[in-house]
């Protein structure tokens, strides 16, 4: 008689949540991402639609306004991960995206009366609310996902992130040369958050147990797989007591590795996530309309790769062909590795070379959809408990990235439609990808880390207890052996 294995429905509220998810990123992403297009369209309105305001802005502060939202961004890393362990990732995730669609929402008043210095002042409070999300996504993720689905649930939610540059890049395009001009961009990015917050408020739960909508099969299927993992782990995160060993965290050579290698990726990303407009209208030499088209083709292109990397990833799995260790590491190289070499040869080309110039950002941007199977998802691989803490650290770290490459950008681009100075750009960012996933190679580490362990703490101080009890018996000892003496002698 064989034991009857639950798999649990084929469909349920853990894919509601990776819905919601999925979701969360694309509004948040639309406000984060939207500003590529937005200050091309405030500095240049004749691509665009001439009845609105135009803003004469130099490189440089159009590189402030680029980087500013990551000002506020790195400040929260840490408190998303605190909140999201004390009061749950359905309040502190409404918080984040609600505060920033109505930031979000005050540029086109504030801007006229403040320029380039209040936009910057906006997006940086937008960061601040911006910087909740993902330490909360990776924790949520953490507590709905069985053990076998992580992988491919983890990899759906993060999806949202190339749909949401995807969108962000194309709708604003469009819609800032329709009739409701730049402002139009910030009314849509609000709308689209404050809806995504009526739903996630009506459908979220912190834990499969604490939702009303779940099935009881489904429920079970989900806790017993957690439970299978660790049942004495499981009983001490119910209270809420599991203690951040901060010290071996900050000590873990795998933890580091995926530290280096998102920091990297982050690197090669944002270059071109912030500046592909600017090059576009630069170098190429296009107009908004065919920029917007563009500037969102290697996002429609990551997107799709997304898929793919998923559905190899879930066959190479199932197959047994390779492990969870090898799919990671080759995915990150892929991720890293060829966009390196894309980057190298967009930088030889120029505006009587825009197809192969166009191919070639699509290719770099599209490969590297395979980062969120290779490295981002690792946090859970390492220390599922500590997930939401991991990602905190990671994401503070990646997103100091994209307050620097803006203002290299700046420093190094003095005419954008220099082609020679675009080239340093592109070729630094290619060598900055290599050396961060070579470490990541040799070091990453995909299974669970002896620190995840929700009594880690308290193995480490038992050696201490011992050594402890063994000199007090010791100074017992001691101290009879000194009161006998003394007797003798009197």
């Amino acid at each position: 008689m064989t034991t009857e294995v639950n798999k649990g429905p084929m469909l349920g509220q853990r894919h509601v949540q990776t819905f919601l998810l999925f979701l969360s990123i694309i509004v948040n992403y639309i406000a984060k991402f939207n500003a590529g297009v937005a200050v091309v369209a405030m500095t240049n309105a004749e691509t665009t639609n001439p009845n609105f305001p135009e803003y004469d802005w130099n490189e440089m502060e159009r590189s402030f306004i680029l980087s500013s939202f990551f000002w506020g961004y790195i400040l929260t890393q840490f408190l998303g991960g605190w909140l999201c362990r004390h009061y749950g990732a359905r309040w502190t995730m409404f918080l984040s995206t609600f505060g920033s669609a109505m930031l979000v929402l005050l540029v086109p008043f504030f801007v006229p009366w403040g320029g380039w210095q209040a936009y910057c002042a906006i997006r940086g409070c937008m960061g601040l609310f911006q910087g909740l999300l993902f330490p909360c996504l990776h924790a949520h993720l953490a507590n709905w996902c069985p053990a076998t689905e992580r992988n491919r649930l983890g990899a759906l939610a993060n999806m949202g992130l190339d749909c949401g540059t995807l969108l962000a890049m194309y709708v604003s395009g469009q819609v800032a040369a329709s009739s409701l001009g730049w402002p139009g961009i910030f009314y849509i990015s609000c709308g689209v958050g404050v809806v995504w917050c009526v739903a996630w408020l009506i459908f979220s739960a912190d834990t499969p147990r604490q939702s009303k909508l779940i099935s009881k099969a489904e429920l079970n299927y989900i806790e017993s797989s957690i439970i299978d993992a660790n049942s004495k782990q499981e009983e001490i995160k119910a209270s809420h007591e599991i203690p951040v060993p901060w010290k071996a965290i900050l000590t873990s050579l795998p933890f580091w590795a995926l530290f280096l290698v998102r920091c990297t990726q982050s690197w090669g990303y944002s270059t071109l996530q912030a500046e592909i407009p600017a090059y576009m209208n630069g170098v190429l030499l296009l107009d908004m309309k065919s920029n917007a088209l563009y500037s969102a083709l290697p996002y429609l292109a990551s997107w799709i790769m997304a898929f793919i990397y998923l559905i190899l990833s879930d066959i190479l799995l199932t197959r047994g062909t390779l492990t969870i260790t090898g799919i990671r590491k080759t995915y990150s190289s892929l991720a890293s590795w060829l966009p390196a070499i894309s980057l190298i040869g967009l930088s030889f080309l120029d505006s009587n070379q825009k197809t192969l110039a166009i191919v070639l950002m699509t290719v770099s941007v599209g490969i590297n959809a395979g980062s969120t199977i290779g490295s981002c998802l690792n946090t859970i691989d390492l220390s599922p408990n500590h997930a939401g803490i991991l990602m905190g650290i990671v994401n503070t770290g990646a997103n100091v990235v994209p307050i620097l490459t803006p203002l290299l950008v700046g420093m190094i681009v003095k005419n954008e439609h220099d082609r020679f100075q675009w080239q340093w750009v592109f070729i630094i960012s290619a060598i900055v990808l290599f050396f961060g996933n070579l470490f990541y190679i040799i070091f990453g580490r995909m299974v669970n880390q002896p620190w995840n362990d929700a009594d880690f703490l308290d193995h480490q101080k038992q050696p201490l207890s011992q050594e402890e009890g063994r000199a007090a018996k010791v100074k017992s000892k001691a101290l009879e052996a000194h009161n006998a003496a003394v007797t003798r002698s009197t």
